[in-house]
């Protein structure tokens, strides 16, 4: 039997439709195009832009240590990190979690990432020169290093994500929630919580805010991968602050369409840690549940925006 013949899709596209998934395309073409007007994309693709709003409206985020915006700023990295154990580089304009370093400790000039890997000096210096010359950022341009504190991950949280952090990804629609999962580092994924990077996804029930089925893979899961142990059940900590944190990020930028970040803090509560105008649709696995036609709704409820073009923050000339 050919390979053509032998295969068999694990559903067609209409029966998706008529369960309510949302599929990348109609994402795309139909929800981004009409949601989210494409100038305010600035005000969440540039996690420094991102940061200045969430202070503005009182949203806690994660402390700024250092921003690298030229080559020769690479030498400066001791003197940013000072005696610093733990802490977070990224690409400023980073996506799908690729560029981020999440270091738990130091052995000399050797860090100690989040999964264990080690990396010596030169190696680093390497990585940030790729973070400023574009390898991780959409388009490819030019970009800027962020170094930022490391938020601890709530104690309720910590059995699950193993050497790294868990963290919140809640969906909005218009500003509302619609949609949420924790994002759970595993082995594989070198302690990021992002899917693209082999991270499991548990969806959250928004009513109740408790953990329903799981993502690992694009599949399709009831227990976690590295421990066998089920996630079902389990009690999100300070959901309705995280909830309110979300919607009050996503009513200020008027992106229709809308993913937030949020790290869990046992002390501080909902900490943001960005924001994604084009967040991903694996969540709907997750959630064992699709998001079309919720999005359906809030099309045709949406009125035509005709935003006036930011000026004064990141990302803009």
């Amino acid at each position: 039997m050919s390979a053509a013949r032998a295969w068999r899709p694990i559903a067609w596209p209409a029966q998706l439709r008529r369960a309510g998934v949302l599929g990348i395309n109609r994402r795309n073409i139909h929800v981004l195009t009409r949601l989210n007007p494409k100038p305010l994309y600035a005000l969440v693709d540039d996690k420094l832009a991102a940061k200045e709003i969430c202070r503005g409206l009182g949203i806690d985020v994660p402390q700024t240590y250092a921003v690298l915006e030229r080559f020769p700023d690479i030498r400066r990295l001791a003197r940013c990190i000072g005696d610093r154990q733990e802490f977070v580089i990224k690409p400023a304009r980073g996506a799908a979690g690729r560029g981020i370093l999440v270091v738990r400790g130091r052995e000399g000039n050797v860090l100690v990432l989040a999964g264990g890997r080690r990396m010596g000096q030169e190696e680093v210096r390497y990585h940030l020169a790729m973070i400023l010359s574009g390898a991780f950022s959409k388009g490819g341009r030019p970009d800027r290093v962020i170094i930022e504190e490391r938020i601890a991950s709530h104690p309720a949280l910590r059995d699950l994500a193993g050497g790294g952090a868990a963290d919140l990804r809640i969906i909005l629609l218009l500003g509302r929630a619609v949609m949420a999962m924790l994002r759970v580092p595993t082995q594989g994924s070198s302690g990021r919580a992002n899917l693209h990077q082999d991270a499991l996804g548990i969806g959250v029930d928004l009513a109740t805010g408790r953990t329903r089925g799981g993502v690992w893979r694009d599949r399709a899961i009831s227990i976690h991968p590295d421990t066998g142990k089920s996630f079902s059940g389990m009690a999100v900590p300070c959901w309705n602050q995280a909830q309110a944190v979300a919607e009050r990020f996503a009513s200020s930028v008027s992106l229709g369409y809308l993913g937030v970040d949020l790290m869990l803090d046992a002390n501080r509560g909902p900490v943001m840690l960005e924001a994604n105008g084009r967040a991903g649709l694996a969540i709907q696995i997750a959630n064992r549940r699709g998001l079309l036609w919720e999005v359906q709704e809030a099309i045709a409820c949406a009125q035509p925006l005709e935003p006036a073009r930011p000026a004064g923050l990141y990302g803009y000339p």
